[in-house]
């Protein structure tokens, strides 16, 4: 994979750190952002190497968002005709599955933000499993300031986080959220006084989650986003195949061994993943 030029990406002792680092720019997502983004998710998911992913970033915002000049130049939005309407349908269907990456990753990924977090970072840090943040931060759907809806993620996933009636308020108005008020809604799990502190508990965060069985963290993720969307009833079913497809004895003695000792348990990481239409094509033999 060519190295983004958006992100840097380090991985150690399991943990994968994806840093936003054009903070001349404001972080804003242009079309090379979402390519990159989209790529280092599906590399993170493919091989299984790291077990917790923290996405953090530089300068005074996180993200200002979408780069509005992507609308007048990159990306033409043709209202003209049903069929230039029915491509705005494909377009945006494509850029949603890149935030839904962040939610589907085999791995919990966890948002430490700065700062602003504006219109599209809003539909990306809302994918994911956990989100941190400093005394400065705030929320805004910037979208209905710019005579739009919000259309990769905020209205969907955000009424799953926080108050209906606020998820209202903030995309009818675009007023923004600051980090305390997010803090009592829920939306952020903590607030700190400082960048470096935030980002040294998202670390530790991800450290410790990285320290379990990285299969029964997958399961517990599937287990949890699956409930979030269906019936008690329908997960406890859910639960039941689960769980029966990954229990692990061998897991079970080796955490509690672990503890008795001290030391970080030893387990194996998930399987790479390969697409099937990367798989080796089979040779096919004639009967002679």
């Amino acid at each position: 994979m060519t190295p983004p030029t958006c992100f840097s990406l380090s991985t150690t002792d399991h943990v994968a750190h994806l840093v936003l680092n054009q903070p001349e720019a404001m972080n804003t997502m242009h079309p090379t952002f979402w390519r990159e983004l989209d790529g280092v998710l599906a590399q993170l998911h493919q091989t299984g190497e790291a077990r917790a992913l923290v996405i953090s970033s530089t300068g005074k915002h996180f993200s200002a968002g979408m780069a509005l000049e992507t609308f007048s130049g990159a990306i033409a939005m043709d209202d003209q005709s049903p069929e230039g309407r029915a491509a705005i349908f494909d377009l945006l269907t494509d850029m949603q599955a890149t935030f839904t990456r962040v939610e589907s990753l085999r791995i919990p990924v966890i948002m430490a933000i700065q700062g602003g977090c504006i219109g599209g970072a809003v539909d990306m840090v809302t994918a994911g499993c956990i989100r941190y943040a400093t005394q400065d931060a705030f929320f805004c759907i910037q979208e209905i300031n710019i005579g739009m809806v919000a259309d990769v993620g905020t209205l969907q996933r955000l009424p799953k986080l926080i108050p209906l009636g606020v998820v209202k308020e903030l995309a009818y108005t675009g007023r923004r959220l600051g980090a305390q008020k997010a803090l009592a809604y829920g939306l952020v799990n903590e607030v700190f006084d400082t960048q470096d502190a935030m980002l040294a508990a998202a670390l530790q965060c991800a450290r410790e989650i990285a320290s379990k069985p990285p299969v029964a963290i997958w399961g517990t993720k599937q287990a949890v986003n699956y409930a979030r969307d269906h019936s008690v009833e329908d997960s406890l079913r859910q639960m039941g195949w689960l769980q029966g497809a990954i229990w692990s004895n061998q897991h079970l003695r080796e955490s509690v061994k672990a503890m008795k000792q001290k030391r970080a348990g030893d387990f194996p990481a998930l399987a790479p993943l390969q697409r099937f239409s990367e798989q080796d094509r089979p040779q096919i033999h004639q009967n002679r």
